[in-house]
């Protein structure tokens, strides 16, 4: 099966259900760092549930992961994720029973030898009251499937970075065993785990998942910006660049922007720039 841009455009899924509880919530904290000082009882209310458990507003990445191109005729083997984009209607509940409604809402073809761009967007509402609680937009570039029909675009522009020193900054360090925990949130690709697999396909460690740095920069932006307020965060959009190897340290540059921080993110250790473009919309 080849894809094609009709194809891909009239995909849906629609009504899926799915719950999730505290186990969850703190697996995805302690699994984007949080929790290291486990003395420390600030983030202690993200990983602890002694009182109010707190939530990671990306955590909704990984709640309503579906499989909306399986036997689109995609070449897998040829995808990267190239952009995230997350908006919250309300802050995360720490648990919730939740409704998700999917689809492809646009196809750009590069080109026979350029690949082409597929935006799933997914809506996702709570169950007791059928409100909308997130939408993301997830942009997937498919290296192998160019010429499949449609327009060449232009796709949606990169949010903008300041052309200035950053206002503050924040530096992170993953741990060497990052990706074998993160994993446990849902995503088991194994080249996050197997070093074999990782070095077959070029690099010499499995590497952090994207989502992970994504997750890593959003606790950066809750711990400088938000004292650890995460109902203050109700958009986070970024665009990945490059990957990161666990046991990296992670620093994100932040320009503060009215209501939004402007962010992005690079390895200290090999001054390679991981996440650019990023947008953190900031509630008053």
């Amino acid at each position: 099966m080849v894809a094609t841009y009709d194809a891909l455009m009239a995909l849906t899924d629609t009504g899926r259900e799915f719950s999730y509880g505290d186990r969850e919530t703190m697996l995805y904290a302690l699994g984007v760092g949080l929790g290291r000082d486990a003395l420390d009882e600030t983030e202690l209310d993200y990983v602890f549930e002694r009182g109010a458990l707190k939530t990671v507003p990306t955590m909704a990445t990984v709640l309503s992961r579906g499989a909306l191109l399986r036997g689109s005729g995609v070449d897998y083997a040829k995808v990267l994720h190239g952009e995230q984009r997350l908006t919250l209607h309300r802050p995360l509940p720490p648990e919730g029973d939740l409704i998700a409604d999917s689809r492809v809402s646009d196809v750009f073809d590069k080109g026979a030898d350029k690949g082409a761009l597929i935006l799933m967007e997914t809506a996702v509402r709570t169950k007791q009251d059928n409100e909308p609680l997130y939408t993301t937009v997830s942009t997937i570039f498919a290296r192998g499937d160019g010429g499949l029909g449609g327009p060449r675009g232009p796709a949606p522009a990169p949010n903008p970075i300041p052309d200035r020193a950053p206002d503050e900054s924040c530096s992170l360090q993953t741990r060497p065993d990052q990706a074998l925990l993160y994993r446990l949130n849902g995503d088991r690709n194994p080249l996050h785990a197997d070093p074999d697999l990782a070095k077959r396909v070029g690099f010499p460690v499995p590497i952090l998942h994207g989502l992970c740095t994504y997750g890593t920069a959003c606790v950066a932006i809750l711990k400088t910006v938000c004292d650890y307020d995460h109902t203050r965060i109700n958009q986070f959009d970024v665009r990945f660049t490059a990957p990161v190897y666990p046991g990296e340290t992670v620093v994100t540059d932040m320009w503060r922007e009215g209501d939004a921080v402007a962010f992005q993110s690079r390895v200290a250790e090999r001054d390679v720039l991981v996440l650019g473009n990023g947008r953190c919309g900031l509630a008053a």
